[in-house]
């Protein structure tokens, strides 16, 4: 069974840093395609970026500038570095993970969920 663990989640002040973490793993034999996603309370799920195997990026404009995505297709590991932080970003974010599964099925799956909390 394909499982995402999330990780680096935290409280920081406005202006600092973060770094978030995803791997898949169990069962889950090639990732085409990772992304974050977070939700704010309240608020519906929003994409924050994404990035395919071939590491082709996508951000929403509120994080350009400010977060960095990137993936190790060996370890099935997505990474987000998150500078510049602010209250707005204060949400449950959540990893993505489109893949194959070690029997050829594809399939889409979700993490449970890490809080990252700015303080003004």
């Amino acid at each position: 069974q394909v499982q995402l663990v999330e990780s680096g989640g935290g409280l920081v002040q406005s202006g600092g840093s973060l770094t978030l973490s995803c791997v898949a793993s169990g069962g889950i034999a090639r990732v085409s395609a990772m992304g974050w996603y977070r939700q704010a309370p309240g608020k519906q799920r929003e994409l924050v970026a994404t990035i395919t195997s071939r590491t082709s990026t996508n951000y929403a404009d509120s994080v350009k500038g400010r977060f960095t995505i990137s993936i190790n297709n060996a370890k099935n590991t997505m990474y987000m570095q998150m500078n510049n932080l602010k209250p707005e970003d204060t949400a449950v974010y959540y990893c993505y993970t489109r893949g194959l599964t070690t029997n050829w099925v594809p399939g889409e799956y979700w993490g449970q969920g890490t809080q990252v909390t700015v303080s003004s």
